[in-house]
C-alpha cells in the first residue's frame, strides 16, 4: 500500500509542514509505512550508550586517542539515530525524528570503519614493517581520507533525501555512492591486510607463533570488518529503489541487517581494542624495537649500547658483560654482582699498577 493510498484525505505526511499524527493518519501513510518498535530501538539506544562509555574508558586507560575518538563519535551518532526512531514510534510522521535517524544511523558505521583503518599500520609495526609493501604511515593517508570522503558524500545524500520523500533520484544516487565508496574502501583495506599477512607468513615461516591475545585481536577485528560490509551491502540494496522500494519498508530486515550487525561490530571492536596490544601503558616492552618505524623508539645500536623509549623517558645502558644498567628517570645505577664486575675491577687494578 502506498502512502497516498493510505492517506485518502491528502494530509501532509512528510516534511517540515507535516500535519499528520497517528490520530489522523495510519502508520502505513508514513515514509517507512510502519511504526518503529519502541522496545527494539530503546534496547539499541541503551546498548550503544553502554558501548560509548566503555570505549571512552578504554581510550582513557590506554591513551588510544584516535581510535577512541572514532568509536565514541560512532556510538554518539548511533544513540542519536535510535533516539530519532523512538520519536518515530511516538509519531511516525515526525520530520525531526526522521532526519535524526536517517542521517545519524547512516553515518555511524563510517566512524567505526575509521577506527578499523587506524589499526592496520599498528599491526604492521607490531609484526615488522620490513614485510609491508608500503610504509605503515602511508596506510593512514590512504584510508582515513577515503573514509572522510565517504562520510561527506553520505552526509550530502542524507541532506538531499531529507528534503524529499524519496522522490529525488539524485539524493538516492548520492547516498548510494557514499555507501558504495565505503564498501570499496573496506575491500581495498581487506586486500592490503591479507596481502601483508601473506608476506609476513612467507617471511617468518610456519614455525613462528603469535601471542594468543594478538590472534583474538585479529579475529574480532576481522569479524567487525565483515559485519560492517554486510550492513553496507544491505543499505545499498535498500536504497536502490529510493523510499518506494520494498526493503526500506521491512522493519525486520532493518533491525537484523542494520542494528544487529553494527552492534556486533561495535562490541567486536571492544574485544579487539588496540590498547592491550599496542597502546600505552599496555604495550609489551618486548615490542619496543618494532615501534621504531613511528619514531617512538630509536633503533638499537648494533653493539648493544642503548635503546630509548620516548613514552617513558627511559634509557637503558647495557654493557655486553652485564656490568651495569642505568635508568634516566630514576638517575640511578644498579650494579649487578656478577663475575663480570670482578673482571672489570681486576683489569682496572692492573692498569693502575
Amino acid at each position: 500500500m502506498s502512502a497516498y493510498e493510505a492517506n485518502p484525505q491528502n494530509y501532509v505526511v512528510y516534511g517540515p509542514d507535516t500535519n499528520c499524527t497517528l490520530a489522523l493518519c495510519p502508520a502505513e501513510a508514513s515514509v517507512y509505512q510502519y511504526r518503529p518498535s519502541l522496545a527494539v530501538n530503546t534496547l539499541f539506544l541503551v546498548i550503544f550508550g553502554l558501548a560509548l562509555i566503555i570505549h571512552a574508558l578504554l581510550g582513557l586507560k590506554y591513551r588510544t586517542w584516535a581510535f577512541a575518538t572514532a568509536m565514541v563519535l560512532g556510538c554518539v551518532t548511533e544513540v542519536i539515530g535510535y533516539g530519532g526512531r523512538i520519536f518515530l514510534w511516538q509519531n511516525p510522521f515526525s520530520f525531526d525524528g526522521f532526519l535524526m535517524q536517517i542521517i545519524c544511523i547512516t553515518l555511524g558505521p563510517a566512524f567505526f570503519s575509521a577506527a578499523i583503518y587506524l589499526t592496520l599500520s599498528r599491526i604492521i609495526i607490531y609484526l615488522g614493517p620490513e614485510h609491508a609493501r608500503f610504509s605503515p604511515k602511508l596506510y593512514y593517508w590512504i584510508f582515513i581520507p577515503c573514509d572522510i570522503l565517504s562520510l561527506v558524500v553520505q552526509s550530502i545524500g542524507g541532506a538531499l533525501s531529507s528534503v524529499s520523500s524519496g522522490g529525488s533520484k539524485t539524493a538516492v544516487d548520492v547516498a548510494i555512492a557514499g555507501l558504495s565508496f565505503q564498501v570499496f574502501t573496506l575491500v581495498i583495506f581487506i586486500a592490503l591486510a591479507t596481502e601483508y599477512a601473506f608476506r609476513y607468513s612467507k617471511a617468518v615461516g610456519p614455525g613462528s607463533k603469535l601471542p594468543a591475545r594478538f590472534k583474538i585481536f585479529v579475529l574480532f577485528l576481522s569479524a567487525a570488518i565483515i559485519l560492517i560490509l554486510i550492513r553496507c551491502a544491505y543499505r545499498i540494496d535498500e536504497l536502490k529503489d529510493g523510499y518506494g522500494g520494498s526493503l526500506i519498508h521491512d522493519q525486520g530486515l532493518f533491525i537484523g541487517l542494520e542494528g544487529v550487525m553494527i552492534i556486533l561490530a561495535c562490541y567486536s571492536l571492544m574485544i579487539s581494542h588496540p590498547g592491550p596490544i599496542f597502546g600505552w601503558p599496555g604495550a609489551a616492552k618486548d615490542d619496543i624495537e618494532s615501534n621504531k618505524e613511528t619514531g617512538d623508539v630509536e633503533p638499537k645500536k648494533e653493539d648493544g649500547g642503548f635503546e630509548y623509549q620516548k613514552d617513558t623517558d627511559e634509557i637503558e645502558f647495557r654493557r655486553e658483560d652485564g656490568a651495569f644498567k642505568s635508568k634516566q628517570d630514576a638517575g640511578d645505577i644498579e650494579p649487578k654482582k656478577e663475575t663480570a664486575d670482578i673482571a672489570i675491577f681486576s683489569e682496572g687494578a692492573k692498569d693502575s699498577d
